[in-house]
């Protein structure tokens, strides 16, 4: 396997800039930020910040398994929230969606996000093969 090495897959959103939806280097996968938005129609999904974390979580997934990883992989999280008033709801779909023991994680209100969103989500995967 090459050193770095991008991922892609058609299961999340295409990347709406000059990055890439992760980057394998070694045994390390860096996911970039997901936003809520259809992976097919690059609609936005949702209203609420619990509904786009759902979608956000399934793009965050698809990335994962293009890599050949899941959830359990994931090592570290930053969810980012236009409202920390969100902070609560998005924290339980979080925790129905993550392994035991969780990832480490930060969270933190910004004052905008691409598309009006009111949540994306980064993370940091361990791939051993």
């Amino acid at each position: 396997m090459s050193a770095r090495r991008a991922i892609a897959t058609a299961g999340a959103p295409a990347a709406i800039g000059p990055y890439s939806q992760a980057i394998r280097a070694g045994d390390t996968l860096y996911l970039s930020g997901q936003i809520a938005l259809h992976p097919q129609t690059g609609a936005l999904v949702g209203e609420t910040a619990a509904e786009q974390a759902v979608q956000v979580l399934d793009n965050l997934a698809a990335v994962l398994a293009a890599a050949g990883g899941s959830m359990a992989d994931l090592v570290q999280c930053t969810i980012f929230l236009a409202d920390m008033n969100d902070f609560a709801a998005v924290n339980a779909v979080y925790a129905e969606r993550m392994p035991d023991p969780p990832p480490a994680r930060a969270t933190v209100e910004v004052s905008r996000l691409p598309r009006d969103v009111r949540v994306e989500i980064g993370a940091t995967a361990w791939l051993s093969d």
